[in-house]
């Protein structure tokens, strides 16, 4: 069964529950409000004939019969309602009105009900059902005959009026159901829409492995952030796989031209040069262990776990870096501004990026040369470059001289400037180049990460 069946048929259970117990309560209240008004009903009419017999024209009746005859001649019942009167322990007068059955033929009840001395209340059968009674003797003074009158209201029929109002509440209820499953079926089908389009686009792209569909996100509720968190999941497969087929693209690509080295070389190596020949050889395999190692580590770029954050003092970062680069060749070595603060950040990759940078602008400077290198924050962002004096990047090359393997007049072939541009992406950032004051190259990192001032 569907989420949208399955949703449906539970909201139309719960409803149907609802309504019922609903239902069942107002009934259970309209028959105890019933019994209430019909035992009212007897009670006003006693009140009725005491009044009628003490203050109206009842008062001069010579007789009991004169006195409940005149009673039931200005008394008009309800339909289903029934009077008649009691003399002797003999039924003797009726109300006008024709009742829904006679009682007062039913000679058993009216001998039960001829010997009553005080009022009194019962319930008897009758051919349109229960019946409630009330039974008020009469006497007048001087006439020594015993006279009862006799109020009846047919219960059942009563009864069978708030029976027929549930009835009608029952059918207009089940109408309702009807007309809220329908719409709840089509609210549940509009709202499961993304979810059945979660399903149909992971469908599609497991038989074909297109990872460029996306899911249309509209409104802010769940559903929608259902379809956004599939989407940034498709983000990141689409990432990962890209990420991957250019690892084995760039693995194919750049051993294939050592190991043709290597190859050729062994094939040609006679016993006069083959200290010449495993000396390229081990040459030939340093290499690709480098380029190995880089393709690894540019791999692992885009994954979690690839920065160790932790605390990381601009000044000290800076200064240390300085230090470092030293050692790799006799230039002018200047240091241009040093940061105060502090940032969450990966220091190891940043002085990994950094020396990357200078041992570049090393290979592209001479002995003297200027290299320098500096930290600032600007606008909130955290700022490190490294400055040479070397002949700079052609406008044409600086877009893509943060690739992989990307190739150009000075910039060369290989993947320290990609490890660069994935170090400061994994810092939320970026890496660029440009002209520097004085002529040479600026490469810069911006990074968006925390950082307090000291």
């Amino acid at each position: 069964m569907s989420a949208r069946a399955r949703i449906v048929g539970w909201v139309m259970l719960v409803a149907t529950l609802a309504l019922s117990v609903s239902g069942v309560a107002t009934w259970s209240i309209l028959l105890a409000r019933l019994e209430d008004r019909v035992n009212a009903e007897l009670a006003n009419e006693t009140e009725k004939l005491r009044a009628y017999a003490t203050r109206g024209p009842g008062r001069f009746a010579p007789t009991v019969a004169d006195l409940l005859t005149g009673y039931l001649e200005v008394t008009v019942p309800d339909g289903n309602e029934t009077y008649f009167s009691l003399v002797d322990g003999r039924a003797a007068r009726r109300s006008g009105v024709e009742p829904p059955a006679r009682l007062d033929d039913d000679r058993a009840l009216v001998a039960r009900l001829a010997v009553a001395r005080t009022p009194v209340a019962g319930w008897t059968d009758s051919a349109v059902g229960r019946v409630r009674y009330a039974v008020v003797p009469v006497r007048v003074t001087g006439d020594s005959r015993r006279g009862a009158l006799v109020v009846a209201v047919f219960y059942d029929r009563q009864r069978d009026e708030v029976d027929d109002a549930i009835m009608v509440l029952a059918g207009t209820a089940f109408l309702a159901l009807c007309v809220a499953g329908l719409a709840g079926w089509l609210v549940a089908g509009r709202v499961l829409a993304p979810v059945r389009l979660v399903r149909l686009t992971a469908e599609r792209i497991g038989g074909s492995s297109d990872l460029s569909r996306r899911l249309a996100v509209t409104g802010d509720d769940d559903i929608a952030a259902l379809a956004g968190t599939f989407n940034r999941m498709l983000d990141r497969l689409d990432r990962a796989f890209t990420s991957q087929r250019q690892f084995l693209d760039d693995v194919g690509h750049e051993l294939r031209t050592p190991i043709t080295v290597v190859r050729g070389h062994l094939e040609l190596m006679g016993d006069a040069d083959r200290e010449e020949t495993l000396a390229l050889v081990t040459d030939e395999l340093d290499r690709m262990k480098r380029m190995v190692d880089d393709l690894m580590l540019l791999a692992r770029s885009g994954q979690p776990g690839f920065l160790a954050l932790g605390q990381v003092v601009l000044a000290d970062l800076t200064v240390d870096v300085l230090a470092k680069a030293r050692a790799l060749g006799e230039r002018t070595w200047r240091l241009d501004e040093v940061a105060e603060g502090v940032v969450v950040a990966d220091g190891q990759r940043l002085t990994q990026a950094l020396m990357q940078l200078i041992a570049n602008a090393v290979r592209h400077t001479g002995a003297g040369d200027v290299i320098a290198v500096g930290s600032a924050v600007r606008a909130g962002e955290v700022v490190l470059w490294v400055r040479d004096g070397g002949p700079g990047v052609p406008a044409a090359e600086r877009e893509r001289i943060f690739d992989r393997f990307a190739r150009g007049d000075t910039a060369g072939a290989g993947l320290g400037l990609a490890i660069v541009g994935s170090i400061a992406e994994a810092h939320g950032g970026r890496a660029a180049v440009r002209d520097a004051p004085g002529g040479g190259a600026l490469f810069e990192l911006f990074l968006r990460v925390p950082w307090r001032a000291e």
